[in-house]
């Protein structure tokens, strides 16, 4: 939603910027989408380590 209000102060300012950024900014969208799946995947892993390291604790209700 923020985007999209931002989206149309840039309309009311200069229409011409803000035609360019509707063509660019699925393209940026793009380029950015294999970060992020490679900070889910990070994250996932980083998850896994710690459930791995506390099983024992939780096993025996330390934690």
């Amino acid at each position: 939603m923020t985007t999209f209000i931002l989206w149309i102060i840039l309309a009311i300012i200069s229409f011409p910027l803000a035609i360019a950024v509707l063509i660019i900014y699925p393209f940026i969208w793009l380029l950015l989408l294999p970060f992020r799946l490679l900070g889910f995947a990070v994250g996932v892993v980083f998850d896994l380590l710690r459930a791995i390291i506390l099983f024992p604790f939780k096993i025996l209700k330390i934690v």
